[in-house]
């Protein structure tokens, strides 16, 4: 199937007066490792979806994301890789681009935090919120590693979490993965360094201050207005008051790190910027990146429209943190209308976990040979809206050859490959001509129950609810089956022409209904029954209202003319087999790590073979062949 790729840096768009302009920001993927499936559905994947919706109903709309690379993170990895932070950022910033690339990702600008632009406006939003009196400079006590001559920032410490009931063995220095509460190094117990391992002493150390509980007020007064007028989630609500709950107190904006963005201030000048003061001012960077302009996206609030993507890990530094930042500047900044959550996608029996390398990676998803768009559709489908989901490879499995080959492929094929036989057989590929289709009962039925579905699917979408979105999309398939089935279309051709013609037409209208309705969620998929229709992918079915689109595909039986020759009709999806299914589960068991140490080990005994064993030219040659794809493998783990 066709690829669809990142979206091409076209001239950069504004905001269009009279328009609706839509600005969309997807949590920034941190740079230290490959993101896997959870980070993938919890904010790019989502924000893709609602963006490629946006352009279908043809609002005027940019989608703004890039890699997170300040941080304790990085430099820890650079430690581990033996380079330095801006090797791991390079390295990791062009991996996480493939991944997308490769997922069909359609960002308008996706750049990094380590740009000149992030340390010019970052900078300029520190001087601001100095001038209006929102920072104050407090002595902290912090821990010490003796052994590696440093400061430890949060990442740099693991302990056992001081939360009750909780005691996570492995819980970091800013948060613990199991119970979510967000912590300082200091409050951990049986802290260690994460370098040397050894225990680190508290000492003082001086640092600056954003002043929450003074701005709370403002704060409170945005979240208030805005959470009712962008309809948040619930966690998103539930996470922002149980932050406000619990007291807003002043918060650490500095580190004592090298990686970051630079303190403009003399006494702080060896010091950088905390990754979450600086981190979501990365939205603004990176759409000054894509444009000289981009105070016109990010203030002017009463012309554009912030919608935000994310895990439920990063709600409070969007909902409380960001805002109190913006809100502290006085400016007319355009403040987040819209905040998008998603809870946790779990791996089989356990969660996902980039820092153990559990589940399944951006790059496992590719080498697996299963197409981006049956990737995309699973994961949507599964889309952690209200609770944690489960990936398991059975579930992949049964919603692959269920839902989308037997269901919405069948349906696909059978109408084109009737349309596509010779005449006498079918209609030699070319729309045939119809009358009154309206007046034909089953067909006028079929229409009333697709236009409530289409109005279900808008004001789905408009809620950003995806999963409904695309449930509803689906339904159609559904109907498009059942519609055929009851028609008996084959029988029709020779008994009854005239209905046999409605009934095909408004099937090849159905057909391309769908490939509109869910362009958004596989648009390769799109790309390619739009190719077997023979219809370029721009001159697809849009939901613009200006165009009255949306009432004209009510009426599927007029989207495509008689007369239009159709394209090639070939199979859309592929079966899924249990002897498949079982390698990939055993494939993916275990951490990267594991997965790593067998492959060292099926190499080495490759090689021990290919040692001990004299061996024929041929045979030589097809195990070194397998060797050489051992070690490709384990290169890229």
């Amino acid at each position: 199937m066709a690829e669809v790729s990142v979206k091409e840096k076209d001239s950069p768009k504004l905001p269009i007066p009279g328009r609706r302009n839509i600005l969309i920001t997807s949590a920034l993927p941190y740079v230290n490792n490959v993101p896997h499936l959870g980070n993938i559905i919890g904010c790019v994947l989502s924000a893709d979806v609602f963006a490629r919706y946006c352009r279908l109903r043809g609002y005027n709309v940019i989608y703004i994301c890039g890699t997170d690379e300040y941080g304790t993170a990085t430099e820890t990895k650079a430690m581990e890789e033996n380079c330095s932070p801006k090797e791991i950022c390079d390295k990791y910033h062009a991996i996480h681009k493939e991944v997308y690339k490769w997922f069909g990702i359609s960002f308008d600008e996706f750049g990094r935090t380590s740009s000149p632009q992030q340390t010019e406006v970052c900078q300029q939003i520190f001087h601001t919120l100095m001038e209006n009196g929102w920072l104050s400079e407090n002595t902290m006590q912090q821990l010490y590693c003796d052994t590696c001559k440093r400061f430890l920032a949060d990442r740099l410490v693991e302990g056992t979490c001081p939360t009750l009931n909780c005691n996570y063995e492995s819980a970091r220095g800013d948060q613990c993965e199991k119970c979510g509460k967000l912590l300082n190094p200091t409050e951990l117990l049986d802290p260690k360094c994460k370098v040397c391992k050894n225990t680190p002493r508290i000492r003082d150390t001086d640092h600056l201050f954003l002043e929450l509980p003074l701005l709370r007020e403002k704060l409170e007064s945005y979240i208030n207005s805005m959470s009712v007028a962008g309809s948040w989630s619930q966690n998103a609500i539930q996470a922002t008051k149980a932050w406000l709950k619990e007291g807003l107190k002043p918060r650490c904006i500095t580190r004592d790190l090298k990686w970051g963005v630079p303190v403009p201030h003399e006494k702080y000048k060896d010091k950088v910027f905390y990754v979450w003061f600086d981190a979501p001012i990365g939205y603004v960077s990176i759409t000054a990146c894509y444009t000289a302009d981009w105070e016109r996206w990010w203030k002017d609030p009463e012309n554009v429209e912030l919608y935000q993507f994310m895990g439920k890990d990063n709600v409070p530094f969007h909902t409380v943190m960001f805002p109190s930042t913006l809100l502290g500047t006085g400016e007319n900044w355009t403040m987040m209308k819209t905040i998008s959550v998603t809870e946790y996608l779990n791996y089989e029996s356990g969660k996902f976990s980039k820092s153990k390398g559990i589940g399944v990676f951006g790059n496992d998803a590719k080498d697996t040979n299963i197409p981006a768009e049956v990737w995309r559709y699973y994961l949507l489908t599964n889309r952690p809206e209200v609770s944690d989901t489960l990936f398991t490879w059975a579930d992949l499995q049964a919603k692959l050859n269920s839902e989308l080959l037997n269901n919405l492929g069948n349906f696909i094929n059978r109408v084109l490959s009737f349309i596509a036989k010779p005449s006498g057989l079918g209609y030699d590929s070319t729309i045939p001509e119809v009358l009154d289709a309206d007046s034909h009962l089953l067909t006028k039925t079929l229409a009333e129950k697709v236009s409530k579905h289409i109005e279900q699917y808008l004001d789905s979408m408009e809620k950003v609810k995806l999963k409904e979105g695309l449930k509803t999309a689906m339904s159609i398939s559904g109907e498009g089956n059942a519609y055929l089935q009851e028609s008996q279309f084959w029988k029709l051709y020779k008994e009854d022409p005239t209905a046999c013609a409605i009934v095909m037409k408004t099937s090849v209208g159905l057909v391309f209904l769908l490939a509109s309705l869910l362009e958004p969620f596989m648009p390769s998929f799109s790309v390619e029954v739009l190719k077997q229709l023979n219809i370029l992918p721009e001159e697809k079915l849009t939901f613009c209202d200006e165009k009255g689109e949306t009432d004209k595909a009510k009426r599927p039986w007029d989207l495509i003319p008689s007369g239009h020759v159709i394209g090639k009709p070939e199979p859309l999806f592929k079966e899924l087999k249990d002897d498949e299914v079982e390698l990939f589960r055993q494939r993916f068991s275990g951490s990267q790590a594991d997965r790593k140490e067998k492959a060292e080990a099926d190499a080495k005994k490759i090689a021990g073979q290919l040692k001990a064993t004299k061996l024929s030219g041929l045979t030589q040659i097809l195990f070194t062949w397998k060797r050489l794809m051992w070690e490709k493998n384990l290169r890229e783990q």
